[in-house]
């Protein structure tokens, strides 16, 4: 089929190159957000969807909003049959949903309807899900609504941050996403709608939801820090400055207050409104992430401090 694929972050490349290496579609172009300004130095960069496309020498369509009329009337010069769509970032109007025969078919990293909306990995991680994995689907007008092509499943382990994650639902994804494709041109693929049932939301997560409570029991402690890891990245204020914090790791010791800290010879402990949490690795505002036990020495962090 002729294809325009839609996805702007590193989640998106493993589809892509799937795609692209498959010898049986053919990429026209791709669309994705425009090029923005990233990293310390806020320079402004392609994302990795644009970058890739350079590579390969196809066409970089970047619309402000996906209903703008050059756009528009670029998406039917190309005249695909079908639209993949791996985390593109922007909402679809009608006027582009409608072009494609075969419509957009998304990649969404849960399993639908559960965590429909933009952070479904950082929602099941925070909310202890054991079970996660991805879906292909119809774009229709309602958000994540349409109906599902296809679906794998990944246990989360223990550790998993979100990162760890995602970087295997796109791989798995991915491979789901090229035989969906693959299966609509051969007509061998019926959708099927989305049980009313079972539906939850994941907003766009943002720097305050990342703040630790450390209030919050050790295990809810652990899943925000690793539902977090690595972005925004979780974070608490230590001396009036915000620190980020790697995943932590609940565990025995003696009792603290929320917050407060106690440096041992190896390790570093948290209070919570449970039993302490170890501090994994620490990054000062303007420094470099360091294990726990370096920084809180190099502070000289004193008996009674808390994160607050």
């Amino acid at each position: 089929m002729r294809l325009v694929f839609a996805g702007t972050p590193a989640p998106a490349l493993p589809s892509l190159r799937a795609l692209l290496e498959s010898g049986r579609h053919e990429v026209l172009a791709v669309v994705t957000r425009p090029d923005a300004p990233a990293g310390r130095g806020r320079h402004v960069v392609r994302s990795p969807v644009a970058a890739l496309a350079d590579e390969r020498g196809i066409e970089v369509l970047t619309p402000r909003k996906a209903g703008d009329p050059g756009f528009l009337a670029r998406l039917g010069e190309l005249a695909p049959d079908c639209c993949p769509v791996v985390a593109y970032g922007a909402l679809l109007p009608q006027s582009a949903l409608d072009i494609p025969p075969h419509g957009w078919v998304n990649l969404h990293f849960s399993v639908l309807p559960a965590w429909r909306g933009a952070a479904p990995v950082q929602a099941a991680v925070r909310a202890g899900d054991e079970i996660t994995g991805a879906s292909t689907f119809r774009i229709v007008r309602a958000m994540d609504a349409g109906p599902v092509f296809g679906v794998v499943t990944e246990p989360i382990q223990d550790h998993d941050t979100a990162g760890d994650l995602l970087d295997r639902l796109a791989v798995s994804g991915a491979k789901l996403l090229m035989s969906t494709v693959d299966g609509i041109e051969e007509g061998t693929l019926t959708p099927v709608e989305q049980p009313a049932e079972g539906v939850s939301y994941a907003p766009k997560v943002t720097v305050e939801d990342a703040r630790v409570d450390f209030t919050a029991p050790a295990f809810a402690v652990d899943r925000l820090v690793r539902a977090m890891t690595p972005d925004p990245g979780a974070w608490a204020e230590f001396r009036g400055e915000r620190v980020k914090l790697g995943p932590v790791t609940p565990g025995p010791g003696d009792p603290l207050a929320p917050g407060e800290l106690s440096v041992r010879r190896k390790q570093v402990l948290a209070g919570t409104g449970t039993g302490p949490v170890r501090l994994g690795d620490v990054q000062a505002q303007g420094k470099k992430r360091m294990p726990a036990t370096d920084w809180a020495r190099g502070l000289r962090v004193e008996p009674g401090e808390r994160f607050t």
